[in-house]
């Protein structure tokens, strides 16, 4: 009977570790995202890398200009990294289907893959990064999550041979969030809000 159970938790640890998160799980989740719709315009990232045993190696920003034509969404990427370093990367991201989407860049092997549903964006491609002198091929399976209609949280792994090597995060904010949040804070109703709760 105890080999029986032991077998059968065996087979349901075996099934949970071989499930994958899919867009679908998310169709209900809102605000609503639609890529060409957040990345028109402006928007700022702020990022880090961590290594397989999550240790940060770099950080980063990325300043974005994104133009949609009613087909395809152009995102000029312009990166600044801790060390000084500069970096610059060119999307053409094409809409093929209601939620999925391909893109293509300079650094990119082939063609990204999108999904979209509800909230969630899933992004795989595979590129070459200099590790230690070397290029190393690795995938990016990167997961995006709207948050509100300025913010977009991304976590991306980065695996070689299926093993993961990395891991990136990224918080994206549209040009004139911070701006728009610093004058609700600032107008008489937060400002006497926050008179109150310091006289209490």
């Amino acid at each position: 009977m105890t080999t029986r159970i032991a077998a059968a938790l065996f087979s349901l640890v075996l099934t949970a570790g071989c499930q994958t998160m899919k867009p679908a799980d998310f169709k209900m989740h809102e605000p609503k995202l639609v890529l060409e719709d957040f990345f028109a315009g402006e928007t700022q990232a702020w990022g880090l890398f961590e290594d397989r045993f999550g240790t940060v190696r770099r950080q980063f920003t990325v300043d974005i200009t994104g133009t949609w034509d009613g087909r395809t969404l152009t995102l000029d990427e312009r990166f600044r990294y801790d060390d000084g370093e500069r970096d610059r990367r060119e999307w053409a991201i094409t809409k093929v289907a209601e939620g999925r989407y391909e893109g293509r860049a300079d650094d990119v092997i082939g063609t990204a893959m999108g999904e979209i549903a509800g909230n969630a964006l899933n992004w795989r491609y595979e590129m070459d990064l200099e590790i230690a002198g070397a290029a190393v091929r690795v995938r990016f399976d990167d997961w995006m999550f709207l948050q509100s209609r300025d913010v977009l949280l991304n976590r991306a792994r980065v695996s070689k041979f299926g093993l993961e090597i990395g891991s990136v995060t990224l918080v994206f904010v549209r040009a004139g969030a911070e701006a728009a949040a610093s004058r609700r804070i600032n107008t008489p109703r937060y400002a006497g809000a926050a008179l109150a709760a310091a006289n209490r």
